[in-house]
């Protein structure tokens, strides 16, 4: 049997909810969605752009704590509220994902769990 490492952020909705901010099973790791939070306050709000910036942050931290990197990544998937804004969050990917290209996802939402989050991003790693 493959072990299974559950990585928490410390976040009270993991609990509540019942879920963990990453899962590792064997090389496969996977990145629940991720909002722009830093010291408990929301990052840019109403800017898609930092919030962007803050996930990819937040989502590289933690595959480090699962053993991986950015370079791993083979799958994201961005859900916005505004998708006419499609080209900020597409920006702050490209900066980080210009040279590893995964396949991506730009899917636009009624809403998110605050309304000032305007983007929230889930990805796939897989540890070769």
């Amino acid at each position: 049997m493959t072990d299974r490492k559950n990585i928490a952020s410390g976040a009270k909705w993991e609990d509540i909810v019942g879920y963990s901010r990453a899962v590792r099973i064997g090389n496969i790791i996977e990145i629940s969605g991720t909002v722009a939070v830093k010291n408990g306050k929301i990052v840019g709000p109403k800017d898609p752009y930092l919030q962007t910036k803050r996930i990819f942050q937040i989502i590289e931290s933690n595959l480090k704590k699962a053993g991986a990197t950015l370079k791993d990544v083979i799958r994201t998937r961005m859900y916005v509220t505004d998708i006419s804004r499609w080209d900020e969050v597409g920006k702050a990917h490209y900066e980080v994902f210009k040279e590893i290209k995964p396949a991506t996802s730009m899917i636009e939402v009624k809403s998110l769990i605050d309304q000032e989050f305007m983007v929230e991003v889930e990805v796939t790693a897989v540890v070769t």
